[in-house]
């Protein structure tokens, strides 16, 4: 996934459906990289369709927006808990309530298997 976006300077859009069939995701303003620490700014938000669109904000708590590397893709953050988060493989991912976004769990379950992963460049 990073390298097919190595290039790419534009927001992006990243929609994941697990295996139950629950669809969630997040906004980014900046592309998703490869990175040490945390990047992104305070437009970037979570949302999820359970069963109707819900969008969670930046609440203005830190600035935990987005970390990727090779293992992990995490998004948003605080106590320990990730908003969002993918493995590296992109077979297993995981949602918790966080404080970036005040938002609650994306999925019906706190862990999750992935059946689909689709992310859009916006230009």
């Amino acid at each position: 996934m990073y390298r097919s976006m190595d290039k790419l300077s534009s927001p992006v859009l990243l929609a994941v459906r697990e295996t139950s069939g629950q669809t969630f995701g997040a906004f980014s303003s900046t592309a998703i990289r490869l990175s040490r620490c945390f990047y992104g700014t305070g437009e970037t938000f979570l949302f999820s369709f359970a069963p109707e669109l819900k969008v969670f904000k930046w609440t203005g708590s830190n600035t935990f927006f987005m970390k990727g590397d090779a293992d992990l893709l995490v998004l948003g953050g605080g106590r320990g808990k990730f908003g969002l988060w993918l493995d590296g493989d992109l077979y297993h991912g995981g949602s918790d309530p966080c404080e970036t976004f005040g938002n609650e769990s994306l999925a019906p379950h706190e862990q999750f298997f992935i059946r689909d992963v689709e992310v859009w460049a916006l230009a």
